[in-house]
């Protein structure tokens, strides 16, 4: 009889991540759960917009103004495939919503793509290198905060705006907007991922990699960053929304995307021009779309900050 011993599989990263704390608790939370599964819905049927809207409305020549202001299916005077109405375009409210959407959830995922990078690029260094490299990017970022997130938008949106040449404007109005939120939103990851470095660099591992003769660059982003992820995992999911929320109000107060390529806010800015007058189908149901997406992401981010915080296990 021979005497072996089976060897076990190495579990996949799969495997380990079903078998985590993280899904445990992700899991047994139904808020997060039910998070979870209406914003992967909305974001399906947003990107699926072309595929599930009855009409393209970025296509104006395909809007007839004789169905201008008709009232959602349910209502007297509906009509198919109008489901939740029109404007006083003619343009279908729910295909609107489909498209806007994707809009607002692109600009909100580039804009904090780029903050993420720009913040972590600067809180490394400051928290590094300190001195004088330090002081001025905090200072900079002080009075970036002193400022309202909304002015500063304004004052970058409306600047660049100024700058781009004619044929240009509408094109690269989501660029703006994406460099307008980015231009604030920076400072937080870049402060969270300066207390983390300063914290780091002072322990041995690094120390050991300095003596060996590691270059700087390597020994923040192989080294120092991995250690810095989970509270800027946490800040992006919760700026996300905040993202959107930003966009919708630029593009409500007119400085964000244009009514031919209507994003959530556009929709909510035109629709409520036209509230008092009987067509509260055109501001109400937007607005209720852009308080899903965002309630869903905040769920989401209020548990995964309470799933990652080692003082709450």
């Amino acid at each position: 009889m021979s005497d072996q011993t089976s060897v076990k599989a190495v579990p996949t990263r799969m495997e380990r991540f079903w078998d985590s704390d993280l899904w445990w608790s992700f899991k047994s939370h139904k808020s997060a759960v039910g998070a979870a599964i209406v914003l992967l819905l909305v974001i399906i049927t947003a990107f699926l917009a072309p595929v599930l809207s009855p009409q393209n409305p970025y296509d104006l020549a395909a809007l007839e103004l004789w169905n201008a202001e008709l009232p959602p299916i349910w209502m007297e005077g509906g009509q198919m495939p109008f489901l939740l109405g029109t404007d006083v375009q003619g343009r279908d409210i729910l295909s609107g919503i489909l498209y806007g959407t994707r809009i607002s959830i692109v600009i909100g995922i580039a804009s904090v793509a780029v903050s993420l990078v720009v913040g972590i690029g600067f809180g490394l260094m400051a928290g590094y290198y300190g001195g004088w490299i330090d002081n001025v990017l905090m200072r900079i970022g002080d009075v970036l905060l002193s400022i309202p997130i909304v002015l500063v938008a304004i004052l970058v949106s409306s600047v660049a705006q100024q700058f781009l040449p004619p044929a240009f404007r509408e094109v690269g109005v989501a660029a703006v907007l994406v460099l307008a939120i980015a231009m604030y939103s920076w400072v937080q990851y870049a402060r969270v991922v300066r207390a983390q470095t300063m914290v780091e660099r002072r322990k041995e591992y690094v120390m050991a990699s300095r003596l060996v003769g590691t270059p700087a660059r390597r020994l923040m982003l192989k080294h120092i960053l991995p250690n810095t992820l989970t509270p800027i995992f946490v800040a992006a999911t919760l700026n996300f929304g905040l993202a959107i929320l930003i966009e919708a109000t630029l593009s409500f107060l007119g400085v964000g995307m244009p009514p031919n390529q209507p994003s959530l806010g556009t929709l909510i800015r035109v629709g409520n021009q036209y509230l008092f007058s009987g067509s509260w189908w055109i501001v109400l149901f937007p607005s209720i779309q852009l308080c899903i997406l965002v309630v869903a992401v905040n769920m989401l981010g209020d548990w995964l900050r309470d799933a990652l915080n080692p003082k709450l296990r």
